[in-house]
């Protein structure tokens, strides 16, 4: 749950371009085969008309019974795409990041440095702008 949260919040991508293959009617709109659709992924995630007033808010809690039930069944959260086109390394990169967090817990307590600064910056992909400033304590 912290993890599916933590990639609503922060997504690696903050958007997607796809070009168009064919001709598509969006609403009263007619966007033409060639035409660049951007998605973005970021914003989509932290809508409140789709994840509520809290949307901004940091709530593992929201994932308790799953994805569809978070999304009520909606294509809000596609942290690694979405389709044919879905990130081949996203059960690498969930796993991975399992394995890391249970070494790391199993071994220290960390927290924030109070030098730290929440400063999100979206280059190729989203990360703090400053890094951030951890500190481990062995346990």
């Amino acid at each position: 749950m912290i993890l599916y949260e933590v990639l609503r919040l922060y997504p690696p991508v903050v958007y997607f371009i796809r070009a168009l293959r064919k001709d598509l009617k969006l609403g009263n709109l007619l966007l033409p085969t060639g035409t660049n659709v951007s998605l973005p992924i970021l914003l989509i995630h932290q809508d409140q008309d789709l994840w509520g007033d809290d949307a901004k808010k940091f709530k593992p809690e929201r994932f308790a019974e799953g994805i569809a039930k978070a999304t009520k069944g909606r294509v809000c959260y596609f942290p690694f795409g979405w389709g044919p086109r879905i990130c081949l390394g996203q059960n690498f990169a969930l796993l991975e990041a399992k394995i890391a967090i249970s070494l790391l817990l199993q071994n220290f307590s960390f927290e924030l440095s109070s030098n730290y600064v929440h400063v999100p910056t979206a280059l190729l992909t989203l990360q703090p702008k400053n890094g951030s400033s951890i500190i481990l304590h062995k346990l």
